[in-house]
């Protein structure tokens, strides 16, 4: 038995950055709103505090802060000709399930992706020609402008404490930021935090090879800070407790506590936690959606919550699942190359060398998820000629460390045993004199890389599973090639007594190893209803009450981390419905 509920003017599923956001600014603009969120509520002080915060087996090794993949979980393969099978551990990328969701276990690197993303097919047809991109190389432009977002980038790096130094003030380039940035028109918030040993060599080392590093740029309060919010931050206190964990300091920009206790304060707005959204709901046209059906995990009530407006902000992964489960907009057919929902799924690529020094300490265990130091010369930098490599995309380089922790931090030459007491004796001698050099790459949408509902598993509820079909393309084995050859010279370049040299990911992509948390595409933004599933607003051109939000909506992969974006698109749709769509409901853009 349904429980039908008394109609809201919002309803959101998931509470993460997206959904605390439009949460917030939702209310406070004085609509009614209801956000659904499938995990529990958390808090700093009472779950991300001394000393419970500081456990590796809890938030590492068992996932406290992730989804649950006994319940719910997707099937994966490299093609179509590959039966798929379940995740059944979290590996490769780790979606959570919290109030904050994967806003809480992020690291915090901030990063503005601007027009080299947002206008790639035109940027490398007026380059290199039309041919230059492969006839399976699906990208697209977003139908959106860096000059349209930067103001909404400006407002999210304020409102998550990012520290950093800018590169490219109002078209002017400045001495120690990245030059190869889009303008901005104000600094970080925050000065960049305290360099470390690793991230100081790493510098040296790019600038003495001619390469420009900077600071990452990232959402650890290098000071103590008050955001425009009110929101108040400690300074970060290199603990090295970063990635998959709360922040012990509050220094970490969370929306668990900057945009949700906001909201939460606010009388328009209702938080309802354990609440599993099983499928968006439409009117007997389908040209509107009416709210949703959701399921209390804890007892197995299920309800109808009728809304004006439906958001879906849950995890990338899990909005396109929605999507599909829902039958809002045609479904991707990769052979016809028809449908777009399940479209464009990307992820990232890399490669890295771990170099050794005796006789240097660079004690690991004190940093921030932001110690890095950066070099964006095959990124952004437009005047990286990629033609004779022939690959689309870039990638940046950066030398530090990020969450070096006791257990899971073991750095050991190759050919070192991976038992026994000789193992035991190189993780002694090495863990405190090695650093790591890594290249995130870009991943550019492939017309068989997509995703669809499976034919054969369910979740807990019943439902078909989502199956995702993946594997990296020869553009990203070639741009990994490039990627491996310039860390290893750089990284030869700074004379460690050993070293582990990078290598390309041209096997295989597996969902077993931890690679990125970077999921993107599914339910792609673009120009036109045929091959985008949202318009530049992020509403849907089938249901115009429906707005999908997140980086789900991204037609590729960049070499950045995809929170930056996320926040400012959030911040960009929020704006939309209150100014313009809750005055006239309906397309924000003409079909």
């Amino acid at each position: 038995m349904t429980t039908k509920l008394k109609e809201v003017d919002v309803v959101i599923v998931g509470l993460g950055w997206t959904g605390g956001i439009l949460a917030k600014e939702l209310t406070e603009a004085g609509l009614k709103v209801v956000a659904l969120e499938r995990g529990a509520m958390r808090s700093s002080e009472n779950d991300y505090s001394l000393p419970n915060i500081r456990d590796e087996l809890r938030y590492v090794v068992r996932h406290d802060l992730m989804q649950n993949t006994a319940r719910d979980t997707i099937t994966v393969r490299n093609n179509p000709k590959q039966e798929a099978l379940p995740m059944r551990r979290l590996g490769s990328f780790l979606p959570g399930e919290v109030v904050g969701g994967a806003g809480v276990h992020w690291s915090g690197h901030t990063w503005r992706w601007t027009d080299m993303e947002f206008k790639v097919r035109s940027n490398y047809e007026e380059r290199y020609g039309k041919k230059f991109i492969p006839d399976d190389m699906t990208i697209q432009d977003w139908g959106i402008s860096y000059a349209e977002l930067e103001p909404y980038y400006e407002k999210f790096e304020y409102t998550a404490a990012v520290s950093g130094k800018a590169g490219n003030l109002g078209g002017q380039i400045q001495a120690g930021g990245n030059p190869f940035e889009a303008p901005r028109k104000r600094d970080y918030p925050l000065p960049p935090l305290t360099p470390i040993l690793a991230s100081e060599m790493f510098s040296d080392a790019a600038r003495n090879a001619g390469y420009h590093p900077f600071p990452r740029p990232s959402a650890n309060a290098s000071q103590p800070y008050t955001n425009p919010d009110g929101a108040k931050f400690g300074g970060c206190q290199y603990c090295g407790y970063c990635q998959r964990f709360g922040c012990e300091a509050n220094a970490k920009g969370s929306p668990h506590m900057t945009v949700i206790p906001i909201a939460m304060k606010n009388p328009n707005f209702e938080l309802r936690t354990h609440s599993w959204v099983t499928k968006v709901l439409k009117d007997s046209d389908g040209k509107r959606v009416t709210g949703v059906t959701y399921t209390n995990i804890l007892n197995g009530e299920e309800f109808e919550q009728p809304a004006t407006i439906v958001l879906l902000c849950a995890y990338a992964i899990n909005n396109v699942h929605l999507m599909l489960l829902s039958g809002i907009s045609a479904p991707y057919d990769p052979v016809a190359q028809t449908g777009v929902v399940g479209r464009n799924y990307c992820y990232q690529t890399g490669a890295g060398a771990t170099l050794f020094f005796e006789g240097r300490y660079f004690n690991p265990f004190m940093n921030a998820g932001g110690s890095n130091a950066t070099i964006d010369d095959y990124n952004t930098n437009w005047d990286f000629d990629r033609a004779p490599h022939n690959f689309v995309g870039g990638y940046n380089v950066s030398g530090g460390f990020n969450t070096a922790l006791p257990i899971g931090y073991r750095p050991v030459p190759s050919g070192t045993p991976q038992w026994g007491s000789d193992w035991k004796r190189a993780t002694s001698k090495w863990y405190q004199t090695a650093m790591v050099i890594n290249a995130s790459g870009s991943v550019m949408a492939n017309r068989y890389n997509c995703y669809d509902l499976d034919p054969t598993y369910r979740n807990a509820f019943g439902q078909p599973l989502m199956r995702m079909t993946f594997d990296y393309q020869d553009n990203e084995h070639r741009m990994g090639v490039h990627a491996a050859k310039v860390v290893n010279d750089i990284a030869k370049s700074m004379n460690p007594t050993k070293l582990n040299p990078a290598a390309a990911r041209t096997d295989p992509w597996t969902v077993v190893p931890y690679q990125s948390t970077h999921n993107t595409g599914g339910t792609i933004m673009g120009t036109n209803p045929r091959d985008s599933a949202v318009n530049k607003y992020l509403q849907s051109w089938d249901c115009h009450n429906l707005f999908v939000v997140g980086a789900n909506v991204f037609p590729h992969n960049s070499s950045y981390n995809p929170t930056g974006p996320v926040g400012a698109l959030a911040y960009w749709t929020a704006d939309a419905i209150k100014n313009r769509y809750v005055k006239n409901p309906g397309p924000l853009v003409p079909a």
